[in-house]
C-alpha cells in the first residue's frame, strides 16, 4: 500500500492515493487536490459525475487514518477555482480534523488567505524543515531537498507491440521529487526518465518502482 524510501536520513512514504508521509515529523503531503474542479465543470455543462466530489475527500480520509499524520501540509492548488459548494463540503471536512493543516500557495490558490485562516489553516509561500524546501512550483535550491508539485507528473510505459499505459508517478530526482496530482479530473502531464532519476508509478492499491532501462533526454516540464 505504502512504499518507503530514504531521503537524506529522512524516511517516507509514498501512498497510492499520491500522498508522501515524512516519518520523523509526522507530516502528511498532498498535492494539486484541485477542489472545487468537478463543481465548476459541471456547472458549465461537462459530463463529470458528481460522485468524484466526495471521492477526493474519501480518499484523503483513507490516507490520513493509515498515517495518522500529526501535520497535512496541501502542497499547492488546494481549491481550483473560485467559491462553489465544494467549499462549504471542505470546510465542515476541515472542522472534522484533530490535525494541524498549512497550505502552501499555488497558482491556482486565488482565495483569500483571511478565508483558510478562518477555518484554522495557515497559509504560506514555502517551507524550509532542515535540509528541505517545500514549494508548489518545482525549484532549485542550493543545500536543500526540494519537494513539489504543479507538474501532475507521469510516466508512460510501453508493452508489447504498440501497447502503452500512462500512470501517475512520482518523479525524484537527486535533489528533487515532484509529487503527482491528488485530484479527481487534473490531468497529467508525461515526463521522460533522466540521468539518474527514480520514477514510482501509482498503480491500483499499490505504488511501484519503475525500472529505467534506459536513459531519455529529459523533457522540459511546463504546465
Amino acid at each position: 500500500m505504502a512504499h518507503p524510501i530514504q531521503i537524506r536520513d529522512q524516511s517516507f512514504k509514498m501512498h497510492f492515493s499520491g500522498t508522501l508521509f515524512w516519518e520523523e515529523r509526522s507530516m502528511l503531503l498532498v498535492s494539486d487536490v484541485h477542489l472545487g474542479k468537478v463543481s465548476h465543470f459541471r456547472k458549465y455543462g461537462a459530463a463529470v459525475p458528481q460522485a468524484a466530489v466526495q471521492k477526493n475527500f474519501d480518499m484523503m480520509d483513507e490516507s490520513i487514518a493509515y498515517f495518522k499524520p500529526k501535520t497535512l501540509v496541501f502542497m499547492g492548488d488546494l481549491f481550483h477555482s473560485s467559491l462553489n459548494r465544494e467549499w462549504e463540503i471542505f470546510e465542515n471536512w476541515v472542522q472534522e480534523k484533530t490535525l494541524d493543516i498549512i497550505l502552501v500557495s499555488g497558482n491556482h490558490d486565488i482565495l483569500s488567505p483571511l478565508k483558510y485562516k478562518a477555518i484554522g489553516i495557515n497559509v504560506v509561500e514555502e517551507m524550509v524543515l532542515g535540509s528541505f524546501l517545500l514549494t508548489h512550483h518545482p525549484m532549485k535550491s542550493d543545500g536543500l531537498f526540494n519537494f513539489s508539485g504543479h507538474i501532475h507528473p507521469a510516466i508512460k510505459l510501453s508493452g508489447l507491440g504498440r501497447q502503452s499505459v500512462k500512470l501517475p508517478c512520482f518523479y525524484k530526482t537527486i535533489d528533487q521529487m515532484i509529487l503527482p496530482a491528488f485530484g479527481e479530473f487534473t490531468g497529467t502531464y508525461t515526463l521522460e526518465p533522466c540521468e539518474g532519476c527514480e520514477v514510482f508509478a501509482l498503480l491500483g492499491d499499490a505504488v511501484l518502482p519503475v525500472p529505467i532501462k534506459e536513459v531519455k533526454k529529459k523533457r522540459r516540464y511546463r504546465k
